[in-house]
């Protein structure tokens, strides 16, 4: 009796305030539409979060004095001309730098071994000959399968390629319409609301606020460290420059977690080409000083606010939210985790008093 007495407490201390059953309603609903419903509507959601970015560029072009319609049909055309230009340049070359590493992984794995060869002679008390001629045959074993392998996944994922399609054709249409009409989309979800939602309105406001700096700073961030990358890899000969300025540039939607992970190829790629030299030295280098710049310069400079949260807190919201929602949960898991803290921030201590 005495364990109920507590949650019956703790339920009208937290609960009673009506203002806190509207959020606890409100998100409760979302998070089972995302969980029930989120794969169908990915192609809104994705709508949805260009159309976000966007609308920085139509702000901004109504403070130099552009109608909001015409500025609403200029980001529009810029999204659809960047996304022309990703899939006529830049996707192509991707993909041939892909292809390129394909087939040459067989010559790649030897080119490994004969540097790992060094290895054994200078540590044979780590590293015996025996155990490198396993490691070595057991992956050049598994490249027999790579061509099979890649077939089945060209035939399993024919439902993918239909998904593309739809992408291709519903994402603008999404993006165009959440432009055009979204102030007036947001003024009717408002009007299905209860008239006293302060608590929701405060969450909300910090949450606008966090999700405007965090996903066009993260945008901006992935093309400029990409951008960099790539062309820093180039100018060091490194092979497959772009394909890993790619790799480098999306490794930043994972805090921590993504750049540990994308230095693995980078140090395998340069280790390979170059074995241990100066010029294998000249590309870890500037990798860690592109890595340090962006954690220590851009990233402040592009997050006005900063997101404060523990490492932990992050490590923690990008396994759940990634989790559930793949891609774009690990994209939100610094957003939604600052939802998570706003609401406990605003959520009212104690519930008000009953008006008689």
């Amino acid at each position: 009796m005495r364990f109920l007495e507590v949650i019956n407490r703790w339920i009208n201390r937290y609960f009673s305030n009506e203002e806190a059953i509207y959020l606890v309603v409100l998100l409760a609903v979302g998070f089972l539409v995302l969980l029930l419903l989120g794969g169908m509507l990915a192609p809104v959601l994705a709508g949805l979060v260009l159309a976000f970015l966007l609308q920085g560029l139509v702000n901004q072009l109504a403070r130099w004095g552009v109608p909001t319609a015409a500025g609403v049909y200029i980001a529009f055309l810029a999204f659809l001309g960047g996304g022309v230009a990703l899939a006529l340049f830049l996707a192509p070359l991707v993909w041939q730098q892909l292809k390129g590493l394909a087939v040459a992984l067989p010559d790649l794995i030897g080119r490994l071994g004969e540097v790992a060869q060094g290895l054994t002679q200078s540590f044979p008390e780590i590293v015996t000959e025996s155990q490198l001629t396993v490691w070595i045959d057991g992956a050049a074993g598994q490249l027999g399968n790579l061509s099979a392998a890649a077939l089945q996944g060209l035939v399993t994922n024919v439902p993918s390629l239909v998904a593309l399609l739809i992408y291709l054709v519903l994402v603008p249409i999404s993006v165009f319409f959440f432009l055009k009409d979204g102030r007036r989309l947001l003024n009717w979800f408002r009007g299905l609301l209860p008239a006293n939602t302060s608590l929701i309105d405060r969450v909300g406001d910090e949450m606008n606020e966090q999700l405007a700096n965090y996903v066009r700073g993260k945008f901006i961030e992935i093309l400029i460290v990409g951008s960099v990358t790539s062309v820093t890899f180039s100018l060091l000969g490194l092979n497959y420059s772009l394909l890993l300025g790619v790799l480098v540039g999306v490794s930043v939607l994972i805090p921590f977690v993504g750049a540990a992970v994308v230095t693995i190829p980078v140090l395998l790629v340069a280790i390979i080409q170059f074995g241990w030299s100066w010029d294998m030295a000249w590309v870890v280098g500037a990798y860690l000083i592109i890595q340090a710049l962006d954690g220590n310069v851009l990233v402040p400079l592009l997050f006005s606010e900063a997101v404060d949260l523990h490492p932990i807190a992050i490590i923690v919201a990008v396994l759940v939210f990634g989790g559930l929602w793949g891609v774009w949960g690990v994209f939100f898991a610094i957003p939604l985790a600052t939802l998570v803290k706003a609401i406990y921030n605003a959520w009212p201590e104690e519930a008000s008093p009953a008006e008689p």
